[in-house]
């Protein structure tokens, strides 16, 4: 459908200052004759009139138009505080009332975006429904645009900022919010005030929390007014505790940082007398476990080949603190040398295995025998030590299977291999065996070969003949006796090492081998490092897949449960991988901390923010989008209720709101399809016109 419109337009035949020109001079002559009384006056301002307008050249001219429909934007909220009550429902029901009724509006496109849901792999930048509006905006002509409608909850977190001026500017149409939940809602919330990222390993982490019931009152609290909130949290999935908080008091709450990788903290609070959501009455922290100095105590029984290899490898390593002593002559022997004068400092047997014996993270005894050195008292605290967590790693030399040997000291106890009396002395390759290849101390060590297969490293010379009893056996030697012996005492852990050989590695005797990285692995191991657990289960997020890895070291092929964030479950097969790791593979589909179990061990893991803006307050709430509204002159309606406001097509300048009613623009833009010109002042007409009023000016002048 076209319409027909005029307008006039002018293409003058002199600059506008040359004509402005003119017509000044003209209308002070015309003044001049006036004044002094000059016949034909008026003959003479109609010939310099029409000369005028013919230089101004004007014209009428005709447009065909073709009217262009109107544009109005509906954004429906879709981000996770909707999901609370019924706002959903709410929503919905809105939706369809309000495209029905902008439906039956001539001339009026309706375009509908959602936006606000989490998107995985994104930041905690909470609700972001004006960055898509402005996407929606971004191909629409200002001039058609009719108005806006948000139907969301208020908690929205891109609201432009600014004078009212730049509010329209950046929203150029009159913006209408319907509210999705019910005015004066009240809330419980659970507020981590302070969180450190990192903690020392063996020390604690103070985290601060605070209880505060939504809407705050105002004024100061008598004790009578003090309200107490049970706050139950646990770390790493273990046992829950308890604490009490004040209702809006900030609270300490120590936690021990027992491990190093992440350490989960999970927090919530029990329900107050109003609440919307348990979401924001649950927080969780991961505070990251760092060594400050891994302590090491290595002794070494005597100077061997193997000595300094030790040493040079925890030294390299700069979070290693290392203690060290060799006893350089047994007590046994006396050639009558004052005491004084054996060592440059006293050994501080007292000092080391019993006063500070708890400061150090791990005990080396290399290539040490039983002479009387240490008492076997201190060896009793070295067993307590291990017991109540501590580790040690016992390297054994060739005295090991003697009388001397520390198994017949209280170490044996808890060492899991004894030692048959035989010392052999022929070369050998260490080997995997089938445990080894699946723990991590040893799985996927360089140059180990295939399973069967001989490694490619360099052989050993002398290997100790032990029994294990206990523990678990990643490496053999010399005719597959056992070589690394793995074992957990109490709380700590023991490796016991039946060779003082691997010095050859370290020289590249026939290639050398992995020394390095066996050793880093071990200590670590010993020390409790999380990565190298041999029975664990991890879970972590990468881009937008929850990944679930086990390790075994036997073959498990059971599913395991994973509990979303919003308390739905489902079973995950898990598909065997290299070493003795099993690995499973899920869609991220909420934000927030996903739980994993296999029935013994439980694993936590984190997609997005784990305390996201968007729940920090989940109050229906019009403060945060009115200053956007004013400035528009747009409405904000509660619709909880079910009620939905009119609509009505407002021309420019009518206000866009009433109390139960919205209104959009009619902007009435077209589009030209065709046009024709016609002059207003013919050139041949106005110059006969100009002559003959000259002619009738000087006729009268004449006379």
């Amino acid at each position: 459908m076209t319409n027909i419109g005029w307008s006039l337009a002018a293409a003058p035949l002199l600059a506008w200052w040359a004509l402005a020109l003119f017509a000044a001079i003209a209308a002070l002559v015309i003044a001049l004759g006036v004044w002094r009384g000059a016949p034909g006056l008026g003959w003479r301002a109609t010939a310099i009139t029409l000369l005028l307008a013919a230089l101004i050249n004007p014209s009428l001219i005709e447009e065909q138009r073709r009217p262009q429909r109107d544009v109005a934007i509906i954004v429906v909220d879709d981000s996770p505080s909707q999901s609370i009550g019924d706002r959903r429902q709410v929503t919905a029901k809105a939706l369809t009332a309000l495209r029905d009724k902008l439906g039956r509006e001539r001339d009026l496109d309706i375009r509908m975006i959602r936006a606000g849901a989490p998107q995985p792999g994104a930041g905690d930048e909470g609700t972001r429904l004006f960055e898509a509006l402005g996407r929606a905006m971004s191909d629409i002509p200002r001039q058609r645009l009719a108005g806006i409608v948000m139907i969301t909850d208020g908690e929205v977190h891109d609201v432009p900022t600014g004078v009212p001026k730049a509010l329209q500017q950046a929203v150029p149409a009159p913006l209408h919010i319907l509210l999705t939940g019910q005015p004066n809602e009240r809330d419980r919330r659970l507020v981590v005030s302070e969180a450190p990222s990192f903690g020392i390993v063996g020390k604690q982490a103070q985290l601060k929390v605070r209880v505060e019931d939504l809407p705050e009152t105002m004024g100061a609290r008598t004790s009578d007014d003090i309200i107490e909130a049970r706050v139950t949290w646990r770390k790493d999935g273990g046992t829950p505790r308890e604490l009490a908080v004040p209702v809006g008091q900030d609270v300490a709450l120590p936690v021990p940082i027992d491990h190093g990788g992440s350490n989960v903290v999970e927090m919530q609070v029990e329900p107050g007398p109003h609440s919307l959501t348990p979401i924001n009455k649950r927080a969780v922290v991961v505070v990251d476990g760092v060594r400050d100095r891994l302590r090491v105590l290595l002794v070494s029984g005597e100077p061997h080949a193997g000595e300094r290899v030790w040493r040079n490898i925890l030294k390299s390593d700069p979070s290693v603190d290392l203690v060290h002593f060799t006893i350089l002559r047994p007590p046994e022997k006396q050639d009558g040398t004052p005491i004084r004068e054996l060592s440059l400092i006293a050994f501080p047997i007292r000092e080391l295995f019993d006063t500070k014996l708890d400061d150090f993270d791990l005990i080396i005894f290399d290539r040490y025998s039983r002479r009387g050195v240490i008492p076997e008292a201190y060896l009793e605290n070295v067993v307590r030590y291990v017991r109540n967590g501590g580790a040690l790693l016992e390297a054994a030399g060739p005295n090991f299977g003697t009388p001397l040997s520390l198994s017949r000291t209280p170490l044996g106890a808890i060492f899991p291999a004894e030692p048959t009396g035989e010392v052999f002395d022929e070369g050998f390759k260490p080997q995997l065996t089938p445990l080894g290849r699946r723990h991590p101390v040893t799985e996927g060590l360089p140059e180990a070969g295939p399973a069967g297969g001989d490694p490619s490293w360099g052989r050993w010379f002398r290997q100790v003949d032990a029994r294990v009893e206990r523990g678990v056996t990643v490496m053999t030697g010399d005719r597959g006796d056992p070589l690394l012996v793995l074992d957990r005492v109490g709380k700590g852990r023991v490796a016991q090492l039946m060779s003082d050989e691997m010095w050859f590695w370290a020289r590249g005797f026939e290639g050398g081998g992995p020394q390095a990285e066996l050793l880093r692995r071990l200590a670590y191991w010993l020390m409790k490092e999380p990565d190298l657990e041999e029975n664990d289960l991890r879970a972590s997020v990468d881009g937008d897949h929850l990944v679930v890895t086990r390790q075994s070291l036997q073959p498990d092929d059971r599913p395991v449960t994973v509990t979303a964030p919003d308390g739905t479950s489902r079973s995950l097969e898990l598909t065997a991988d290299v070493g003795g790791r099993s690995i499973g593979r899920l869609a991220v589909t909420q934000m927030g901390l996903y739980r994993v179990s296999d029935g013994s061990r439980t694993a936590l893991a984190a997609a997005g923010p784990l305390n996201p803006i968007e729940f920090s307050d989940v109050r229906t709430t019009a403060d945060k989008l009115a200053p956007v509204v004013n400035a528009t002159g747009g409405g904000i309606y509660w619709i909880g209720s079910g009620d939905i406001p009119e609509v009505r097509r407002i021309s420019g300048e009518d206000p866009a709101a009433g109390r139960d009613w919205m209104g959009f623009r009619a902007n009435g833009d077209y589009t030209v399809s065709g046009l024709s010109e016609m002059p207003l002042v013919p050139a041949a007409v106005t110059l006969a016109l100009i002559i003959g009023g000259l002619l009738a000016s000087w006729r009268r002048e004449a006379k």
